[in-house]
């Protein structure tokens, strides 16, 4: 094993460990809650990463948004529904007029 010779000065090390810096990490904004989060991590204030929720530490957010799905194809359901029977008075009708003819 390689022993140095001479011991190394204080200002050779000092000026050799000045070249380490720190950087500033890069951080986003989570696109759920607007929360300040490190890029490519799971948001820590909602668990939500990626377009989808990573974590189940906000499960009121991910039933909330479970809820809201049904309610639109219920009104979807709804609106074809209103259809289906508007169809069916308008042929109602028309067998009628048939008939009394």
């Amino acid at each position: 094993m390689a022993v140095p010779k001479k011991r190394t000065g204080k200002a050779k090390q000092a000026s050799r460990r000045a070249n380490w810096k720190g950087e500033v990490p890069a951080t986003t904004t989570c696109p759920n809650c607007k929360e300040t989060v490190l890029a490519h991590t799971v948001c820590s204030n909602c668990g939500y990463y990626k377009n989808d929720f990573a974590s189940l530490k906000n499960k009121k957010a991910q039933e909330e948004i479970k809820e809201e799905k049904p309610k639109k194809t219920r009104a979807k359901k709804a609106k074809t529904e209103t259809k289906e029977e508007e169809i069916k008075e308008e042929a109602q009708e028309k067998a009628e007029k048939t008939t009394e003819e």
